[in-house]
């Protein structure tokens, strides 16, 4: 075989190579961009439970001769939201909270443990900006019962309103902050010397702060 043949054949399949690699490469990427796109589903369901601390309290109207107070409320607690996404960026949940904390009442000069929890419905989006989540949620039921301090046994409950909050998801947790701000439209006294029964105009209003760790897990 003629020896300037063969080096021009070898020339031409060197120089070829490198463009077959880029080719090569470019279906490869490709292929990986199109998988990585078929992974996001375009809806599922989520389950998200999580760890609270609440900080705020609760302004009471009390009867005479007891006057208007700010009932403080701070402690842990539990909560659970269950519902569905669009897309991984659009999520609607139920949202449950129960938790116990301290009820420190100035009109009633001591302070107790209590027993607390609310429901409502939750509208949120996942931005693409560092996993930074904003939502809102209307509170339709919940319900405050403090234990007896000084002979007064009162329970409060029918709460609604609102609570807005914001967390940024970080690999498989959430840190949020949240922003409540609710009524308790009906007061039972359950002990308080003469009084007892459900007493009309008395309601405590809420606001409080919420610091939270949750666990978003997509179904």
């Amino acid at each position: 075989m003629n020896f300037k043949k063969v080096l021009s054949m070898a020339a031409i399949a060197i120089l070829a190579t490198p463009s077959v690699y880029a080719q090569d490469k470019t279906t490869t990427e490709t292929t990986t961009e199109s998988s990585s796109s078929s992974d996001i589903k375009p809806g599922g369901m989520f389950i998200e439970p999580m760890l609270t601390y609440q900080t705020g309290d609760v302004t009471v109207k009390w009867p005479s001769p007891l006057n208007e107070s700010k009932e403080d409320l701070k402690g842990f607690g539990l909560g659970l939201r269950f519902g569905v996404h669009v897309y991984e960026s659009l999520f609607l949940g139920v949202d449950g909270r129960y938790s116990k904390p301290t009820y420190d009442s100035s009109a009633l000069n001591g302070d107790g443990s209590s027993d607390a929890y609310d429901a409502g419905l939750t509208l949120g989006v996942q931005t693409p900006l560092a996993g930074i989540r904003v939502w809102g949620t209307y509170i339709m039921t919940g319900a405050l019962n403090p234990e007896e301090i000084n002979g007064v046994d009162a329970k409060f409950s029918d709460l609604k309103g609102y609570r807005i909050g914001a967390g940024v998801y970080v690999k498989s947790v959430s840190i949020n902050l949240e922003y409540q701000d609710a009524t308790y439209d009906k007061t039972t006294i359950e002990k308080a010397g003469p009084l007892s029964g459900n007493l009309d105009g008395i309601d405590g209003h809420n606001k409080s702060y919420i610091l939270s760790l949750s666990f978003p897990v997509n179904l």
